[in-house]
């Protein structure tokens, strides 16, 4: 019986793909993906080859589509076009960018419609169920962060958005691929030789961008959540000394509700989940130049956590 993606022979990846029955599990949400697209068709299981497949015919949280657009631009200078239910809420990019394409788009759909949850723009990593957030504006080094610290051992629950159940005050995994730009590409590369790459897509908006497949084991425990534990607020500078300061209560909790995508929609509960993070969890600002020494200035503070 086939489970995950990469178990699905390649002429049903294209023929699900291209009749909008392929049902990936993706954290809590299942993600019905449509596209003709030959190349998206070749290098969706190359970074969900470990997800589960969901019932083709079944419940879809969401219903995306990559193909594209319609009239001249599908054969002049061609482009891909993002749709969910139907409607297109971004401009086409080039062909080339059809994957980046729906990473992000995907981070949208979650960010704007999973509204149950209380969404922070974050990376989130945990061990043995407790959890530590990297909240970040886009540069600041947060999925760089948490590629190096999966490399060494982390498990990976999402490297864009922390999914917080205000209620219980946990964060569920949205494992997914980690998206890695300019710099950052080396630096992964040489760190975790066995690492699996997206194409590597040059002249986008952010530089060159490609994405690394999530390890195995954090998408096999995409329904274990963790406690949040630590909150780390990094800020990537080249030759930043990645030393780490204490944060205050009042500046964490500032900062956390700064990076919510929807803080005013959850109401006091979202404000009570926050105020939970900030008075209870140590919280530190780094800034750092050095992927591992970075690594390294988490883990001891991770060891001296209560």
């Amino acid at each position: 019986m086939v489970r995950i993606l990469s178990q699905l022979p390649d002429r049903r990846v294209r023929s699900r793909l291209a009749a909008g029955r392929l049902n990936l599990r993706i954290g809590p949400f299942a993600v019905k993906v449509r596209s003709a697209l030959p190349a998206f068709a070749e290098w969706l299981p190359v970074l969900y080859g470990d997800h589960e497949l969901a019932d083709p015919e079944g419940f879809a949280d969401f219903q995306v589509r990559v193909d594209r657009p319609r009239g001249l631009r599908r054969w002049w200078r061609p482009q891909a076009v993002f749709r969910f239910d139907g409607a297109v809420p971004f401009k086409p990019l080039p062909l080339v960018q059809a994957l980046p394409l729906f990473e992000w788009g995907l981070n949208w759909v979650v960010a704007r419609h999973a509204q149950r949850y209380l969404i922070l723009h974050a990376a989130v990593v945990a061990r043995d169920g407790r959890a530590l957030l990297l909240p970040g504006e886009p540069g600041a080094g947060k999925s760089t962060l948490c590629a190096g610290l999966a490399a060494r051992g982390w498990r990976l629950l999402s490297d864009e958005l922390a999914l917080i159940r205000a209620d219980r005050g946990d964060l569920l995994p949205l494992p997914r691929p980690v998206s890695l730009k300019n710099g950052s590409l080396a630096v992964i590369r040489d760190l975790v030789p066995g690492a699996r790459f997206g194409p590597f897509c040059r002249d986008t908006a952010k530089g060159v961008v490609a994405h690394v497949r999530p390890p195995r084991g954090s998408v096999e425990r995409s329904a274990e959540p963790a406690r949040p534990t630590w909150v780390v607020f990094p800020r990537f500078r080249s030759g930043g000394g990645g030393e780490a300061e204490v944060c205050p209560a009042d500046e964490t909790l500032r900062r956390l509700i700064g990076t919510s995508f929807n803080y005013g929609v959850q109401g006091p509960a979202g404000f009570h989940a926050l105020a939970d993070i900030a008075a209870g969890v140590p919280a530190y600002c780094l800034e750092y130049g050095d992927l591992e020494r970075a690594c390294g200035q988490i883990e001891t503070l991770a060891a001296a956590a209560p």
